[in-house]
């Protein structure tokens, strides 16, 4: 499809109504070339400021963001589809992102290298103007991760949000100029992928891309920031294991919300369940107990523990993948208007098959069985994918050797949780290139320049 075939307008729907919620601009070619010229602009006047006022400015956009936690929670219900208990925790993570980073701006220390005739230093400059292609799984946080490192290191940042949800990242740019951010500093511009996205990767005074979407599209971003020799940080798909060995506390093993979070629609999602061939049964019996009891219904309702999938699109491609008539456990979900899916655990596939290698990204987890430490390794790492991932056992080293031997940038010992702000993520093979968050998020936006000074004065 052509750029020109495009609409100048995004229709956001409520997935679980199919209602439309809003319709906001498409950003143009044009439209990132004047976003990108205010950018550089701004960015300028920010790098200038001394490190104790950038700080005190994003604090303040921290505390602007926590004062409306709630509409941004409440607006996450209705254009994504999330529980509203997992959306006030999203609104709180961009809140918990911005006041880290902040943290940041005055460590963002270089080095003193000892070198012979002289003194030897770095020095850390911010890039310039960086692109941020946020995803519509987790709208607010994933754009925060790359936005408040960047901004915190001295940059500009021109956030492209997914078409499918552009509401919070719009007010999010609406509270930073409240906050007293500098106009153009941190701006929004939804838009079509191939138009927006593809001009934001294609343009020379955009210095770094940060994408977060699936493997196919990461390649594209990548190929087009080789062109200019562009830095580019991938967060892509995943096919995250979740290993249960026989000596685990199986009940809190056999979570069920550790691949039907957010409906599934999760990269870290633990879809892959890897089973000891001793416990296998036991496990079975847990996860249909436990499927068959999750509520799917109104986001907005509290008592409700999954919602629908984000659109019609990404409804018929899990149905797609995962035919009615395949064995497995199953849940229930509401009949009528929104895109719907019910719990399911695959109990037929073959190791190597489509649903247990590749990313479906809804509310589906394939069952398989393994026999040893080592058959539970090689499981776990057939697949193209190595995002997250947990392993489950009550033996301290088995737990240390498994965790060495798993390709995945994030794991997890008897726990499900893969991201903390405080701690590096990222993946290994194709779920993506380079690390967030953490200790190191900021100096990911700077180049390091070394400058020597000669002490052995003019020669004579």
């Amino acid at each position: 499809m052509s750029p020109s075939s495009f609409e100048h307008e995004l229709t956001v729907l409520n997935p679980a109504t199919e209602e439309v919620v809003a319709t906001v601009p498409a950003a143009t070619a044009a439209d990132v070339d004047a976003a990108v010229a205010r950018a550089a602009k701004a960015q300028a006047k920010w790098a200038a400021l001394a490190p104790a006022d950038r700080a005190r400015l994003l604090r303040r956009f921290a505390d602007v963001v926590d004062q409306h936690v709630e509409e941004l929670a409440r607006l996450e219900v209705r254009e994504a589809g999330h529980l509203l208990g997992n959306a006030r925790w999203e609104a709180g993570n961009v809140r918990d992102l911005l006041a880290y980073a902040a943290g940041g701006v005055e460590r963002l220390n270089g080095r003193q290298i000892p070198v012979p005739g002289g003194l030897d230093i770095t020095i850390l400059e911010p890039l310039g103007v960086v692109a941020v292609i946020a995803p519509w799984n987790f709208p607010m946080p994933i754009a925060a991760w790359g936005t408040a490192p960047a901004l915190a290191a001295g940059n500009a940042v021109v956030l492209k949000p997914a078409e499918t949800t552009p509401l919070t990242a719009l007010r999010l740019a609406e509270l930073a100029l409240e906050a007293g951010l500098p106009d153009g500093l941190f701006q929004v511009l939804p838009g079509h992928g191939p138009v927006a996205g593809t001009a934001l990767v294609e343009h020379p005074g955009i210095a770094k891309i940060v994408f977060t979407g699936s493997t196919g599209t990461g390649r594209a971003v990548m190929e087009g920031c080789a062109r200019q020799v562009k830095p580019v940080t991938l967060e892509l798909g995943g096919k995250s294991p979740n290993i249960v060995f026989a000596d685990a506390d199986l009940r809190t093993a056999v979570d069920p919300f550790s691949f039907l979070d957010n409906s599934g629609q999760d990269c870290c999602a633990r879809t892959r369940i890897l089973v000891q061939e001793p416990v296998y049964d036991e496990v079975r019996e847990l996860l249909a107990d436990a499927v068959s009891a999750v509520v799917v219904g109104d986001p907005a309702d509290e008592k409700t523990q999954m919602g629908p999938l984000i659109s019609r699109r990404q409804l018929d491609r899990v149905r797609a993948l995962v035919p009615a008539d395949a064995p497995g456990l199953r849940g229930s979900a509401p009949d009528g208007p929104g895109f719907w899916f019910a719990p399911t655990v695959l109990t037929g596939e073959a190791p190597d098959s489509e649903a247990a290698r590749e990313e479906i990204f809804g509310p589906v987890a394939v069952l398989l069985p393994f026999t040893d430490e080592e058959d539970a390794i090689r499981l776990a790492n057939d697949t193209p994918y190595g995002l997250s991932g947990s392993l489950w056992t009550r033996d301290l080293g088995r737990a240390l050797r498994v965790s060495r031997a798993v390709k995945a940038g994030n794991l997890s010992v008897n726990s499900h949780s893969s991201v903390r702000y405080w701690t590096p993520f990222g993946g290994y093979k194709q779920s993506g290139l380079g690390r967030e968050l953490g200790p190191d998020a900021l100096t990911a936006f700077t180049e390091t320049k070394n400058v020597f000074i000669s002490t052995e004065g003019p020669a004579q």
